[in-house]
């Protein structure tokens, strides 16, 4: 029986329940966990065996960025049930770095651990932040980062950038049918089944391709059954200010995502969330951004799918993630698997692609429908012109040909120059709201990014 002077949050359920429920909060992240490995190994055209350890080593930190956050220790940890993964907003100033040669994958990686420490000191300062981030703010932000990502999914369903067959009428139709069962998974099974429906459409897709020859396991033979993921196994990283500074204000964007997931997640878990366990929380995001620049991955932040698992199931026990955290760990201790995962071919994950950043597309639309439009014409402005910002490295590479090659991670992010814009057009029309005006929309925010990553 349980004991009901313990809160729902901090009760253990019995191990025969707990690695179950974990593993059901691992399922539903795994797609989403590891497309940002499978994005920046084939922006930098890395051999598989490398793509493997990227996955490796973001299955790995996942797993000790969760439990960070689940189990908490002094000063770290929001100690509620949290899933750590990659954030999708890092991407795409990750691949400006990725395609300036004097950063590379070193300069990436210099980049996030000097950010994760930046977000370790500013942790708890970044409720002040609050008033800057109302819904026409946040609402263009994910919106951009999922336009931003699009590109890749629509290039991943015709093959892949570079493809000799870019654009094969197999490809294509593969990715349609891992849409289709996406689709379908979605509307006709309900529960954990639905919940996992990308992750089935992969499997979908993955066994299509597997039947018409057109999976490469090469090198899956030659990878070993288990190995321990090494810290700085690329090499040592390198430190460029410019680099950090553009990190650090992606780790401020995502941090005040993640106040709106905590703020969420304490309505559905029946527990308050005040400034300390708010700030022992994104303490764990920079933390956990730190670790994962140590082991060769990339920012962390809350998936806020997971916040959305637990308002479905009912279980509110910070165990319960905590176990899906030592999951985690453990799946990043298996290079055969990952090869295997990195085999997977990119017109599979194609449809995949389409539908998870297609989503968080409408999710910053359904942040955005929130915003008074009509009785304030300034935000129609807000976004246009941000949006508008957003899109210069979508539609233009050349368009900032001329500008000192330094500035390329900040002028080459649609992310970063429409967070700039949002932000600093928001004060010009709007000025700064009161703090509990700014906690209620965050709230809010948190509730509709159920599926922003």
């Amino acid at each position: 029986m349980p004991d009901h002077t313990i809160h729902a949050v901090d009760e253990k359920p019995p191990l025969a329940r707990l690695l179950p429920l974990g593993l059901q909060h691992v399922l539903v992240m795994y797609a989403g966990a590891l497309a940002v490995p499978l994005i920046l190994g084939s922006a930098l055209n890395l051999p598989k065996e490398q793509v493997a350890i990227l996955i490796n080593a973001d299955l790995f930190a996942c797993g000790i960025a969760t439990l960070i956050q689940s189990v908490g220790f002094r000063g770290f940890g929001i100690r509620m049930p949290v899933m750590m993964g990659v954030t999708f907003a890092a991407v795409s100033p990750m691949l400006a770095m990725a395609a300036d040669p004097r950063l590379g994958l070193l300069g990436i990686y210099g980049a996030v651990i000097g950010a994760g420490l930046f977000g370790i000191l500013v942790a708890p300062l970044i409720s002040r932040l609050l008033p800057l981030f109302p819904p026409v703010v946040t609402g263009t932000i994910i919106t951009v980062v999922g336009i931003s990502l699009l590109g890749i999914g629509i290039n991943w369903a015709a093959g892949g950038a570079g493809n000799p067959r870019f654009g094969d009428p197999l490809y294509l139709a593969v990715s349609f049918l891992v849409l289709v069962v996406i689709l379908g998974a979605t509307k006709y099974c309900t529960g954990f089944l639905g919940n996992i429906a990308v992750l089935l459409g992969l499997v979908a897709g993955f066994g299509v391709a597997f039947a018409l020859g057109e999976v490469n396991f090469a090198g899956v033979a030659q990878a070993k059954w288990v190995e321990l993921v090494q810290p700085f196994q690329f090499g040592w990283p390198t430190f460029d200010l410019l680099a950090i500074l553009t990190m650090s204000l992606v780790l401020i964007v995502v941090m005040i995502e993640s106040t709106g997931v905590f703020l969420a997640l304490g309505e559905v878990t029946d527990r308050t969330i005040g400034q300390e366990e708010m700030t022992r929380g994104l303490r764990a995001d920079g933390l956990g951004t730190l670790i994962g620049g140590v082991f060769n991955t990339f920012p962390y932040t809350s998936f806020s799918q997971n916040v959305g698992l637990v308002g479905i199931t009912g279980v509110r026990s910070r165990w319960v993630t905590a176990t899906g955290g030592v999951i985690m760990l453990i799946l990043g201790l298996f290079p055969k698997m990952a090869t295997i995962v990195a085999s997977v071919p990119q017109f599979v994950l194609g449809g995949a692609g389409i539908v998870m950043f297609g989503m968080i597309c409408a999710t910053g639309i359904r942040v955005l429908s929130r915003v008074d439009f009509r009785g304030n014409p300034g935000n129609t402005y807000i976004v246009a012109v941000s949006m508008g910002l957003g899109m210069i490295p979508q539609v233009s590479e050349r368009f900032f040909g001329h500008m000192p090659k330094a500035l390329s991670p900040l002028l080459h992010s649609g992310i970063l120059l429409a967070s700039i814009a949002a932000i600093a057009l928001n004060a010009y029309f709007n000025g700064m709201r009161s703090g509990a005006a700014a906690v209620a929309d965050a709230t809010a925010a948190g509730r509709e990014a159920e599926t922003a990553h």
